[in-house]
C-alpha cells in the first residue's frame, strides 16, 4: 500500500516506525463484515454494487470450509425501537442507517455468500464487529489467533472492525480484493491507514494461498 500518498508520507511513517509485516496465524477466522443486501447492493440508499466483493469474499470463504475455518458473519439491524427512537446515538450521524430493520430485506445477507448453518452471525449496532458483541469471545473459545477481515463499508464497519481485532489480541489481515466502499477515497485512505498501523493489506491470492496452506488438522473446526 505504499505510495499512495505520495513517497513523502512514506517517508514520515517509515521514519516513525509504522508499517511492520503481521504474524500468519496458524489458526485464523474469517470475519465478514456486514456485506447484508442493503450495503452490497446500490438499489439500496445505503448501498454500493459490490459484486465483485461479494465474489471474492464468497472464494475466500470457501477455501476456509476445506481448512475447518472458523467463519463469522455480521449485519446491522436495528429494532423498530431503535430505528424510530435517539437511543442509538450513530443513529443522529447517520439517520440512513435506520432504515436497516430487524428482520427486513437491507439487513439480510447477501445470498450469493456461501452462509452455513455451521456459521456464526453476529447481529451488531455500531461499526465495529467486537463492540457489543460476544465476537471476541468466540473466537477466543475456537482457538483462534488471527483474523481475516472481509466486508463492508472499508472505512467504516471494516476499519473499526480490524482496529478492534488488534486491540482484542488478534493478528489482523484484510484482504484487499474482499473489502468495498461506496467511493474510492475512503477507502483508499482506510486501507493505507490500516496497512500502517494495523494490520496488514494483502490480496486475494495471498489471502487463498495462506488458507489453502493450512492442514486441517492445524486449523479450528
Amino acid at each position: 500500500m505504499s505510495g499512495l500518498h505520495g513517497a513523502g508520507v512514506d517517508a514520515v511513517y517509515s521514519a516513525a516506525g509504522f508499517g511492520a509485516a503481521v504474524p500468519r496465524g496458524r489458526r485464523p477466522a474469517i470475519v465478514v463484515v456486514d456485506l447484508s443486501r442493503g450495503f452490497t447492493e446500490d438499489r439500496f440508499p445505503t448501498g454500493a454494487d459490490l459484486s465483485g466483493v461479494v465474489a471474492a469474499t464468497a472464494r475466500l470463504v470457501e477455501a476456509g470450509r476445506a481448512a475447518r475455518l472458523t467463519t463469522v458473519f455480521t449485519t446491522i439491524a436495528y429494532s423498530p425501537a431503535e430505528a424510530a427512537g435517539d437511543a442509538v446515538a450513530w443513529l443522529r450521524k447517520a439517520p440512513g442507517m435506520r432504515a436497516l430493520a430487524e428482520g427486513g430485506e437491507a439487513a439480510s445477507l447477501d445470498p450469493r455468500l456461501p452462509v452455513r448453518a455451521a456459521d456464526h452471525v453476529v447481529v451488531k449496532k455500531g461499526a465495529s464487529a467486537f463492540f457489543g458483541t460476544g465476537l471476541a469471545a468466540t473466537l477466543t473459545a475456537a482457538g483462534c489467533d488471527s483474523v481475516l477481515v472481509c466486508g463492508a463499508t472499508t472505512s467504516g464497519c471494516v476499519r473499526a472492525t480490524a482496529v478492534d481485532a488488534v486491540q482484542s489480541g488478534f493478528d489482523t489481515l484484510v484482504v484487499r480484493e474482499c473489502v468495498g466502499d461506496r467511493a474510492a477515497g475512503p477507502h483508499d485512505a482506510a486501507l493505507f491507514d490500516l496497512h500502517a498501523k494495523y494490520a496488514d493489506v494483502v490480496g486475494l491470492d495471498e489471502a487463498l494461498a495462506h488458507v489453502t496452506g493450512l492442514a486441517p488438522a492445524e486449523a479450528t473446526a
